[in-house]
């Protein structure tokens, strides 16, 4: 098929990390500002979203395995961001839930969107155009493996 080397700027694979390392840079100081990690930020998205989640459910959404998940729940908790609980309804699962404070970071931290659109120099339609191309491709790959 190919009669030369590749180059890494003609990886689709190299420009998706390339891109997230990017995004990970931009979103550090942003998040170091309410101290938070970018896991520990996407998780309170997830919980903004839907609050008083399984950790199953919640793990599935972010595409996080037990073994990732729980070791960062526990720090989140030590923060006092969410709390843990056994689910009443079946002792096998724990269900996370906000606490005052992780409700509150969400006001604190709906800038941060704003931030990473005006970085992006794309307008809002592209991105989500650009998101949803990604999150086939994403679901495609996933399939495929």
């Amino acid at each position: 098929m190919l009669d030369r080397a590749l180059h890494l700027d003609e990886l689709l694979c190299f420009a998706l990390y390339s891109a997230n390392n990017a995004m990970a840079r931009l979103y550090r100081p942003l998040l170091a500002r309410h101290g938070l990690t970018y896991p520990q930020y996407l998780v309170l998205v997830a919980l903004w979203q839907r609050d008083g989640q399984k950790v199953n459910d919640l793990g599935a959404a972010l595409n996080l395995e037990s073994n990732t998940l729980t070791p960062l729940l526990k720090r989140m908790e030590a923060a006092e961001l969410l709390q843990r609980r056994r689910n009443p309804e079946d002792e096998r699962s724990v269900i996370v839930s906000l606490t005052d404070r992780g409700g509150a970071l969400q006001q604190e931290a709906a800038g941060i969107s704003r931030c990473i659109l005006e970085a992006s120099g794309e307008d809002m339609a592209e991105l989500i155009a650009l998101r949803d191309r990604i999150q086939t491709l994403a679901t495609r790959l996933k399939a495929s493996g």
